[in-house]
């Protein structure tokens, strides 16, 4: 949007109804066909070729109401310079020094509302690839046990196209925002994950912040005061659970590839 406005709670959703007329795991495969040609997108959600990787417009059903990238005047209590998340309302503000601020509908999961309080946002990485940490393997070794040797950078990444990775001091606390492409989680809460962004939306972010940076997860109480008519919008979505052969391919979990680093 080229013009900015003031972000009250009422004013955000208007804009929205008026411009429409650590634990992070794998949900969905990528879809790898192309979108019809007369498929059009709402600006900022087309079709987006990146490090040589297409990524695929998002459908307008994703996007009605708030749940899209939107910019004007922060109305909430974090610090300038800040990125302030809100699990339950479910966006994410881009804070900036002028008291301006972007807007990111996010979906989040069971680990990405329990960490609550001030990060540090310390590492960004294009493309990132996943391994499930030791917890996962250990806790859930059905689901996890089967992507152990860690899943590459590329469109079947669960990190998405970008991450940004959370740390408390120079503690990783494996907590993550990152890019997905499973675009029914934006909005809504799972049964796993960490922050996720629409591929799009988390793009345009990393190009808007530098490292380190502060980042604040609001509490319940925090979010009902701010956003009481956003508090605990969309759905829990049942999990997904897919197959190692169906996300990978039976020629690489056939092979016995060596683990990756661990980035989730």
């Amino acid at each position: 949007m080229s013009s900015f406005t003031n972000l009250s709670r009422r004013s955000f959703t208007a804009m929205a109804l008026a411009s429409t007329a650590a634990a992070c795991a794998p949900r969905v495969p990528v879809t790898e066909i192309e979108p019809p040609e007369e498929m059009s997108f709402l600006e900022g959600y087309g079709p987006i070729e990146d490090a040589g990787y297409m990524l695929p417009g998002i459908p307008s059903k994703y996007l009605q109401g708030v749940n899209r990238r939107m910019s004007g005047i922060y109305q909430g209590e974090a610090e300038p310079n800040t990125l302030d998340v809100d699990p339950y309302a479910k966006f994410l503000y881009h804070v900036r020094e002028d008291g301006s601020t972007t807007r990111y509908p996010v979906g989040v999961g069971r680990a990405g509302r329990s960490i609550r309080g001030t990060t540090t946002m310390r590492i960004k990485r294009e493309w990132p690839g996943w391994t499930p940490t030791r917890n996962m393997l250990r806790t859930e070794p059905e689901v996890y046990g089967p992507f152990r040797a860690g899943i590459p950078g590329g469109l079947r990444s669960p990190l998405g196209a970008r991450a940004l990775y959370l740390f408390r001091g120079n503690r990783d606390t494996h907590y993550r925002i990152h890019g997905t492409n499973d675009l029914e989680s934006i909005g809504n809460s799972g049964s796993a994950g960490c922050i996720r962004m629409f591929n799009q939306d988390v793009i345009h972010l990393y190009d808007q912040i530098e490292t380190p940076m502060k980042v604040r997860i609001r509490s319940p109480e925090e979010s009902m005061r701010v956003d009481p008519e956003n508090f605990d919008r969309g759905v829990e979505l049942p999990p997904k659970i897919i197959s190692a052969e169906e996300l990978l391919g039976e020629d690489a979990v056939a092979n016995d590839r060596p683990p990756l680093r661990n980035d989730a």
